[in-house]
């Protein structure tokens, strides 16, 4: 029975915060820059030249949403992320998949305290790889890690 960690209910968050952030930025970039009349006189000289705050309040709100579309277009693929863990190997993504026999070592001494777990693997052209897997990008790794332990041993 494969074991699953999906993408992580933090980094989820975090993306939609981001995503907010940006929109709300250029909402309110937009609005002193273009439609706030007593920002816009504070922010320009008597001969009618505006200064740099205005200027890039009236520039930045294209960049923010911009900034908040590819934060979108980002985590829409990023949320279908997983580790799967089944019989005969781990599978990272769609084209990085460890067979167990190439697994060297795991190094799980910091799993407990700070949450994260080091693999050490020979990749397909012999180069040692050490990957590090944390719960603040997937969730359920502990039963993954179980799994490996008793799948190495």
């Amino acid at each position: 029975m494969p074991i699953e960690s999906p993408f992580s209910k933090y980094k989820r968050t975090n993306f939609k915060i981001y995503i907010v952030v940006c929109i709300l930025a250029a909402i309110w970039f937009g609005y002193d820059g273009y439609f706030n009349k007593n920002f816009k006189q504070k922010h320009t000289d008597p001969n009618g030249k505006s200064d740099s705050t205005l200027r890039f309040n009236q520039i930045s709100p294209p960049f923010f949403l911009g900034a908040a579309v590819l934060l979108g277009a980002y985590f829409a693929v990023a949320r279908k992320r997983k580790i799967v863990a089944d019989e005969n190997e781990l599978i990272l993504s769609a084209t990085e998949i460890v067979p167990y026999a190439s697994i060297q070592k795991i190094d799980k001494t910091h799993f407990s305290k700070k949450g994260f777990f080091v693999i050490t693997y020979t990749d397909k052209s012999g180069k040692e790889v050490d990957r590090k897997m944390s719960d603040r990008k997937y969730d359920n790794l502990g039963p993954v890690l179980d799994h490996l332990v008793t799948k190495i041993s």
